[in-house]
């Protein structure tokens, strides 16, 4: 699991179904939900 910034709770949480995603400027980045509010969370240069 990662650790987020979820903006609507504004609080630090580990990432239901975290994924390694490209952007389209080819940075990496990691993509998951909120487990409190479902929120989509983005991580953007995380290489885990």
């Amino acid at each position: 699991m990662t650790m987020m910034y979820c903006v609507k709770c504004r609080e630090k949480r580990e990432a239901e179904n975290a994924e390694k995603v490209t952007m389209k400027n080819g940075r990496p980045a990691m993509k998951g939900k909120c487990p409190v509010c479902g929120t989509g969370m983005y991580k953007i240069g995380a290489s885990e």
